[in-house]
């Protein structure tokens, strides 16, 4: 049997320690052993607040609530997009229009005035809609819009309510342009924890059974919200504990 007799280069030598060391830290790091990266936390995103109302007309302030739903439908047979809300003052008020400018506003209001369609105007400025008692003054609408039927599509007092239409109202009332369906106004709003709910954040839901928003209120603290719930029903308090909105939580957003 021959055997065969390996003789070791000093500088070959060195050069395997070096490539074993390199090995050893290679398989020390990948093992798990090192540091884990750190990965930074993500920054608190404010939320996107909604485009806010411009100017508006006012054109009528009734104490009884026929006269401003009659004096709206006369608006609307002539193309104005009217709407009328309880006041705090008592008073039923009708307004129309969203305008860049005042400008812009007065001759909207002059063209129908000369047209007769209207007399007395007031301008209402974006200034108006003071944001210091916001969160209060939507809790104060929506408190004035219960009782109101439920009704598919409605967004107005003497036509009713469906969940979005009633959520969109309170929030044009107070100037703010939310967008008409709920899942559009699940898109709009930035994410708020259960445990952060605030006055005036809309609540949403899942209640089709697609997994899909379908549903929506406006929270009023203490597990309360106000919503309108569906056909045959009026606009309303429920509670968040309840059995049946519990489950089909999906979650809250604010625009403010």
């Amino acid at each position: 049997m021959d055997f065969f007799y390996f003789t070791r280069d000093k500088n070959v030598d060195f050069a395997e320690r070096i490539v074993s060391f390199v090995f050893v830290f290679t398989v020390f790091f990948l093992s798990g052993c090192s540091r884990t990266p750190v990965t930074p936390s993500p920054k608190p995103v404010s939320p996107i607040p909604l485009p806010s109302i411009g100017y508006t007309i006012q054109v009528g302030a009734f104490s009884n609530m026929d006269n401003a739903v009659r004096f709206t439908e006369k608006l609307r047979k002539q193309d104005v997009n009217a709407y009328h809300f309880l006041h705090h003052s008592g008073l039923y008020k009708v307004r129309f229009g969203n305008f860049s400018s005042r400008t812009a506003a007065v001759d909207r209001a002059k063209a129908l005035y000369s047209a007769g369609i209207i007399h007395d105007f007031y301008v209402v400025a974006p200034k108006d809609y003071s944001k210091v008692y916001l969160r209060d003054k939507i809790l104060r609408t929506a408190d004035s819009l219960i009782g109101v039927p439920y009704r598919w599509g409605g967004e107005s007092v003497e036509e009713g309510f469906d969940c979005s239409g009633f959520t969109m109202t309170v929030y044009r009332l107070n100037g703010l342009d939310l967008p008409r369906s709920s899942r559009s106004q699940w898109t709009a709003g930035m994410p708020v924890s259960r445990a952060n709910l605030q006055k005036g954040n809309l609540v949403f839901f899942h209640t089709s059974g697609s997994g899909k928003i379908s549903h929506v209120g406006i929270y009023v603290g203490n597990d309360q919200f106000i919503h309108a719930p569906g056909k045959g029903k009026k606009v309303r308090r429920s509670s968040l504990k309840n059995r049946y909105f519990k489950t089909r939580y999906a979650g809250a957003k604010t625009y403010f």
